[in-house]
């Protein structure tokens, strides 16, 4: 059927229905003038009059009945399917790989995840751990977590934490046997948990600043680690000194199983970003997650 035949037919059930040409010329956007010469030329390519013309009403001849009972439930079923696949459309739905840090993932992005997944079941999301400066492009993430300072200038970057701070801390075992670090360069006299990052080619050097002087302090310890839970479980035990997220150790030291140091020199830097790179189209899916995850603090 050409589309002019199938515009002609939805023209002629406006105005069945509606019983007038003004009333369906509005409705179609159209004249009225316009409208009435495509009736005309429907009837006349039929061969039949489809609806009886007065100066104060359009009412359906038989054949126009005819058609209008026919064809009207069979348009109003094209137009429910077409709805339903808009929806389908517009529903989130598909996989979002996202690459980051175990804090990151732990402290952001599972509390977010868990509010917002069960709404959306055809919503999944991936998180990988890494530790590593990934190339999200090359490994074909959707997005990736960084400290605010350390996402690329060409990368589309969303805030979704609060400002961060590090804590120094040892638990009250360990402390009474040494005496506490009144500096950084102290800690060279203590046991320190390490923890080993990839990105920095070795064991990570603990960052610290006041007044605006950086200090860079390389520690030595007997154990080192690739992940939070174990150098939290070692400092808990007494095994030494740590550094770790001061969230991770707010509990601990509110109940006296730890014990901070260096509280001043450990002052506050940007959390973590969701980034990505420039994209037209986001899909349904990536724009719930982002909107989810971002900081409204």
């Amino acid at each position: 059927m050409p589309r002019s035949s199938v515009n002609d037919l939805i023209a002629f059930l406006a105005v069945a229905r509606e019983q007038s040409f003004t009333k369906a010329a509005a409705k179609l956007g159209v004249s009225q003038s316009a409208l009435s010469h495509t009736i005309r030329g429907l009837e006349e390519r039929l061969g039949l009059r489809l609806l009886t013309r007065t100066t104060r009403s359009v009412s359906p001849t038989e054949a126009g009945e005819r058609l209008l009972v026919s064809i009207g439930p069979r348009f109003d079923e094209i137009e429910s399917e077409l709805a339903a696949l808009s929806a389908f459309r517009e529903k989130p739905a598909g996989t979002i790989r996202i690459n980051a840090g175990e804090h990151a993932a732990n402290s952001v992005l599972w509390p977010a995840l868990e509010r917002l997944l069960p709404e959306y079941p055809d919503v999944k999301v991936e998180i990988v751990v890494d530790y590593g400066l990934t190339d999200i492009v090359a490994e074909r993430y959707d997005a990736g977590v960084r400290l605010g300072e350390q996402v690329a200038k060409d990368m589309i970057a969303v805030r979704i934490g609060p400002d961060m701070r590090m804590a120094v801390v040892g638990a009250p075992a360990y402390l009474e046997r040494r005496p506490k670090p009144l500096t950084p360069q102290d800690l060279t006299d203590h046991n320190c948990i390490n923890l080993r990052l990839p990105t920095y080619g070795g064991v990570y050097v603990w960052e610290f600043e006041k007044d605006g002087r950086e200090l860079n302090v390389r520690v030595e310890g007997q154990l080192v680690f690739n992940n939070i839970a174990l150098r939290l479980n070692a400092v808990l035990a007494g095994m030494g000194i740590a550094y770790l997220p001061e969230d991770v150790v707010q509990a601990h030291l509110a109940d006296g199983r730890l014990v901070r140091v260096l509280e001043d020199w450990c002052p506050p830097f940007p959390g973590y970003h969701l980034y990505y790179p420039s994209r037209r189209h986001a899909s349904p899916a990536f724009a719930l997650i982002v909107n989810a995850l971002r900081y409204r603090g």
